[in-house]
């Protein structure tokens, strides 16, 4: 009796865990966001891969940079657009693009987290701090050599990526005032690259986000240039892309860079 009593308890246990996996399978959705270098350096690469085992859900990424992710949410390829700026600058970066954004009230905006833009050199550009001055002359071409700024004999080489206009824009506007960029530049696309480039390149120097300082580049210190991540949609949350806030804003605190 007691044997065929346990046998009970476990087929019933067993029911109840088939049961659970096929409500977790039922429930998972697909969350299509794309993103710039902030959100994905410091917030995407790093929730990931716990979010999706932590809710079943599975987390599609396409980094591409915040101009094209608006555009891909108004083409409804994706739910949520989420960049390294304000709403605001992100409509003036639009608006750079040629982009027309006539009814910008209808979008729904929520700041997921935050970052601050950092300058990388590769790391034989021994120079410890840069005032706003001498970022604005590096960065405009004004300043050809490192030697101009306190650091070795090496031409400066800056590096510009195509699919981080946020974090340029950001910074084009605090610390070089609007000026120009020099048109002088090695050409790289998404934040890995770009910084790839600046490992690989002798007297290179970029922006990036907070998360991409590590041993492989030389990071001087600069004046503080702060933003906030911002998740754009066109309409109420997926109860997918809402777990994926709620995980970012809960679990995932800990594993993000700010």
């Amino acid at each position: 009796m007691l044997k065929a009593k346990g046998m009970h308890i476990l087929k019933m246990v067993a029911c109840a865990i088939c049961c659970f996996a096929i409500a977790g399978t039922a429930r998972a959705d697909e969350v299509k966001v794309g993103s710039g270098a902030a959100a994905t350096e410091n917030i995407f690469k790093k929730i990931q891969a716990p979010m999706e085992q932590a809710t079943g859900d599975k987390l599609t990424l396409i980094a591409n940079g915040p101009a094209q992710a608006f555009k891909d949410l108004d083409k409804d390829v994706i739910e949520a657009a989420v960049g390294g700026l304000t709403f605001v600058d992100w409509m003036l970066l639009m608006e750079k693009e040629g982009y027309s954004v006539p009814h910008k009230a209808l979008y729904k905006v929520k700041v997921i987290g935050k970052d601050v833009v950092r300058v990388l050199t590769n790391k034989d550009v021994t120079v410890t701090e840069l005032s706003k001055e001498q970022l604005a002359g590096i960065f405009t071409g004004k300043i050809k050599n490192w030697s101009e700024v306190g650091g070795p004999q090496l031409p400066v080489k800056v590096v510009l990526g195509s699919k981080i206009p946020g974090t340029q824009a950001v910074f084009q506007k605090n610390i070089m005032d609007g000026a120009e960029y020099t048109k002088e530049v090695v050409e790289g696309t998404d934040a890995a690259d770009v910084k790839s480039k600046v490992v690989a390149t002798s007297g290179a120097v970029s922006l990036g986000a907070l998360a991409q300082l590590d041993g492989s580049v030389n990071g001087p210190k600069i004046p503080v240039v702060g933003r906030p991540i911002t998740m754009v949609t066109k309409r109420d949350l997926s109860p997918g892309l809402q777990r994926m806030v709620d995980y970012i804003k809960g679990p995932g605190k800990a594993l993000i860079v700010e």
